[in-house]
């Protein structure tokens, strides 16, 4: 059996057991070789857009035997599917606002349809992802932060609500700001959640607040070359910049000794 890397191992942690996989941008194809060696799905595409991502994909398959069981697929995001065809979408090593696109568009052409969950892995832009998940009702179910190699990645794990109704409840829960207020004392901004993560907020962990002391020193780098600058709208950055500094510095200060948990 092939072994994974950190990153991969934990994405394929979070698919459910017995699922039908499409990995969507695959590369070598070794998340759904993985997955179909250790018994946990019993078939997969592998869908790449690049031609040398595409071969190496075919070969990774081919030697491991899997022909009959994955297809390895060239094409553009979810274009490699059709309706119905996995259970699970794993997407990772990707932006997050390209995830979005692709979910997005996937979404528009139907391919969403008969897809019970999501694996989705950005290296950057995070929020974006979560805000397309609310906006479309899917539901955070699990988050992972993992260290790999000097970089930091968060995977996310998401569900179908069956409606509407049941994801506006679940999601409404998940980022109420009561329940920040009850944990920290003051209510934190439904955006300020979305952006350092629901599930990671309520399970903190060392690498999360690496990741985060990594991100206020960037945000003050970006505060220094505001306060250089006498345009009203600068000023404006500033004020809104330093509002998020204040907000996350208190929020880390508090998990330094408090650990939340989530009913």
């Amino acid at each position: 059996m092939i072994t994974l890397s950190k990153r991969l191992d934990t994405i394929a942690s979070l698919v459910s057991s017995q699922h039908r996989v499409a990995d969507i941008g695959s590369d070598h194809a070794l998340l759904p070789v993985y997955l179909l060696q250790s018994g946990k799905c019993p078939a997969a595409i592998a869908g790449e857009l690049n031609e040398g991502p595409y071969k190496a994909a075919c070969r990774q398959v081919a030697a491991a035997g899997l022909q009959h069981k994955i297809q390895v697929r060239q094409g553009n995001g979810l274009d490699v599917l059709h309706q119905s065809e996995a259970d699970t979408i794993t997407i990772a090593g990707m932006g997050g606002g390209l995830i979005r696109d692709i979910l997005e568009s996937g979404r528009a052409a139907g391919k969403l349809e008969g897809v019970r969950e999501l694996v989705l892995q950005p290296n950057v832009g995070e929020e974006l992802v979560r805000r397309w998940l609310v906006a479309h009702h899917w539901v955070l179910q699990a988050e992972r932060i993992v260290l790999e190699d000097g970089k930091i990645y968060e995977i996310m794990h998401a569900t179908a609500a069956k409606d509407e109704q049941e994801a506006a409840e679940a999601n409404g829960k998940l980022y109420h700001p009561g329940f920040w207020e009850q944990t920290y004392g003051q209510p934190l901004r439904p955006d300020l959640v979305v952006m350092m993560g629901p599930w990671l907020m309520r399970q903190p962990d060392a690498v999360w607040s690496r990741k985060w002391q990594g991100e206020l020193a960037k945000l003050e780098h970006i505060q220094s070359q505001l306060s250089r600058s006498d345009l009203p709208e600068s000023r404006e950055k500033l004020m809104q910049l330093q509002q998020d500094m204040n907000e996350i510095k208190e929020v880390l200060a508090c998990l330094q000794t408090d650990t939340p948990s989530f009913n």
